[in-house]
């Protein structure tokens, strides 16, 4: 028996992530702030505020941040890479990032890091796996309900988690769901 690298866009960007969390952690405590945070009202001007834009997605705030979104990551992932193809979901993920990323610049006076606008993209659009012509899918329905809606509830706290980015991400993916799935009749 052999280990496949069964989800390529998965595992590397697992792979990027856990290198940015080690490097900030270590030799270049400072990489998170410089080039894997996304600022509001960002320079327009300086290059890297539109790599930024992207690269937030790849930088997290600490050890629990990054591991509570890749434990939903790494398990949706790989089911959602394989049934939308590779390229789909980079597509879908880097889209997200943009999305998050931008309204964040343009609306926010916070700071965002880390990927779980992209871990609420998967959660919602894996509810869209057995989607059938005519019909929403009940349990897009409660996913909706219990993931953002609890992001809408954590959004009126102070804290320091970013619930526009969950929101976002869970909108992204109920767009691609409904978009990119070929029903079944």
């Amino acid at each position: 028996m052999r280990i496949s690298y069964n989800s390529p866009v998965i595992l590397n960007f697992t792979i990027l992530c856990l290198a940015v969390m080690g490097l900030s952690m270590t030799v270049m405590p400072d990489l998170n702030e410089r080039l894997f945070a996304n600022y509001p009202h960002p320079n327009w001007l300086n290059p890297l505020t539109y790599f930024r834009l992207f690269s937030h997605v790849a930088g997290h705030a600490d050890l629990t941040h990054l591991l509570s979104n890749f434990t939903i990551i790494l398990l949706i992932g790989p089911i959602l890479e394989e049934k939308y193809g590779s390229k789909n979901l980079l597509q879908m993920m880097v889209i997200t990032a943009l999305l998050t990323g931008l309204v964040n610049s343009l609306f926010f006076s916070t700071g965002l890091m880390g990927a779980s606008g992209i871990a609420f993209m998967l959660i919602l659009l894996s509810s869209f796996t057995n989607i059938v012509e005519g019909e929403i899918p009940l349990t897009f329905i409660l996913v909706a309900i219990l993931f953002l809606g609890r992001e809408v509830i954590g959004s009126l706290e102070s804290d320091d988690i970013s619930q526009f980015a969950h929101i976002a991400g869970g909108v992204a993916g109920s767009v691609f769901g409904r978009s990119l799935v070929k029903p079944r009749f």
